[in-house]
């Protein structure tokens, strides 16, 4: 079974939380294959995981915005919401 491109970046994007099924990684290695787009989402994707793992090495702990900023958002956040 051949999969599209929007099924294999739903399965991309659903490995990195969870373990694909060998038959679902097994159609994702054959479509990046071929698929030079979709094996440069895998790139990206593997890219933006090891920043986030580097982000949570460098800075353990919870990493918060000073309290200015986030006022800043809650209140853009408000306004966004009227209709």
């Amino acid at each position: 079974m051949m999969l599209s491109c929007k099924e294999v970046s739903v399965l991309l994007s659903r490995a990195c939380d969870t373990r694909l099924t060998w038959r679902e990684w097994l159609a994702v290695r054959l479509h990046l294959l071929y698929c030079a787009g979709c094996a440069r989402l895998e790139r990206q994707l593997a890219f933006l995981r090891s920043v986030g793992r580097r982000v949570r090495e460098e800075a353990p702990g919870e990493t918060r915005l000073p309290d200015p900023a986030r006022e800043r958002i809650r209140q853009q956040l408000r306004q966004e919401q009227k209709p």
